[in-house]
C-alpha cells in the first residue's frame, strides 16, 4: 500500500479527521488514482471498522468518529472521482419513516454505506412514502433503506412498501429495514427484502441485495 494511502487508512480507523483532510489532497497531488485512494484508503478502512465492530472491539462511538473522518476525506475526493467517472457501488435512498424523528442509527448506516462506496440519498427523518417513491422515480435509487426507532412508527415501513408497489416501482428496487424494534420476522411480514440489526451488517445486506437485482 502507498504510504500516503496507509496514513489515510490509519487515520480513518482511529477517527482523525484532520489527518484525513490533509492526506487526501496530498494523495491526489502525488498523482495517485482517486479510485485507489477510495478503495484502499477509505473503503478498506471502513470495512475494517465494520469487522472490529462485529468482533466487539469497536462500539457505536468508534464507528461514528471513523465514519465522520471518512466522510471528511470523501468530500475532498468526490470532485476527482466525478472527473474520472468512477462508478458507485449502488444508489441507496435512506430515511426514517413518517412519524419518526430519530436519526442517529440512520445517519450511521448512511455513513457506513458511503464508506463502502455507495451513493447515498439521505432523505432525513419523518419521510413520507411519497418522498421514498420520488427518490426511486427521480433519483433512480436501487435500494430503499427504511429506519424506525419507535414501535408506533414501524407501520410506516409497511405503508412505504405498499406505496412503492402502488407507484409501480417495487419490482425494480430492493427494500431493507432496520431499527431498534425491528426484527427479521417483522421484515418478512411486511414484504421487505432484507433486515440488518446494525450499521455494519447493513452494508453487507445492501451489497447482497444488489447482487439479486
Amino acid at each position: 500500500m502507498d504510504p500516503i494511502i496507509r496514513e489515510i487508512y490509519d487515520a480513518i480507523l482511529v477517527g482523525h479527521s484532520k489527518v484525513v483532510e490533509a492526506k487526501v489532497p496530498a494523495a491526489v497531488s502525488a498523482g495517485l488514482a482517486p479510485q485507489q485512494i477510495l478503495e484502499e484508503g477509505m473503503i478498506a478502512a471502513m470495512a475494517e471498522v465494520g469487522r472490529l465492530f462485529e468482533q466487539g472491539e469497536y462500539f457505536v462511538p468508534e464507528m461514528l468518529i471513523a465514519a465522520r473522518a471518512m466522510q471528511a476525506g470523501l468530500a475532498l475526493l468526490k470532485p476527482s472521482l466525478k472527473a474520472r467517472n468512477v462508478l458507485s457501488a449502488g444508489r441507496v435512498a435512506i430515511g426514517s419513516v413518517q412519524g419518526d424523528l430519530h436519526d442517529i442509527g440512520k445517519n450511521l448506516v448512511a455513513m457506513m454505506l458511503e464508506g463502502a462506496g455507495f451513493e447515498v440519498l439521505d432523505l432525513g427523518t419523518n419521510v413520507s412514502p411519497a418522498k421514498f417513491v420520488a427518490a426511486v422515480k427521480e433519483k433512480n435509487a436501487e435500494i430503499v433503506a427504511l429506519s424506525a426507532l419507535l414501535t408506533t412508527t414501524m407501520s410506516g415501513m409497511k405503508t412505504t412498501i405498499d406505496a412503492l408497489a402502488q407507484a409501480g416501482v417495487r419490482g425494480r428496487i430492493k427494500v431493507m429495514v432496520g431499527g431498534a424494534p425491528i426484527t427479521e420476522t417483522f421484515a418478512r411480514q411486511i414484504g421487505a427484502d432484507g433486515y440488518a440489526p446494525d450499521a455494519s451488517r447493513a452494508v453487507a445486506m445492501a451489497k447482497s441485495l444488489l447482487l439479486t437485482v
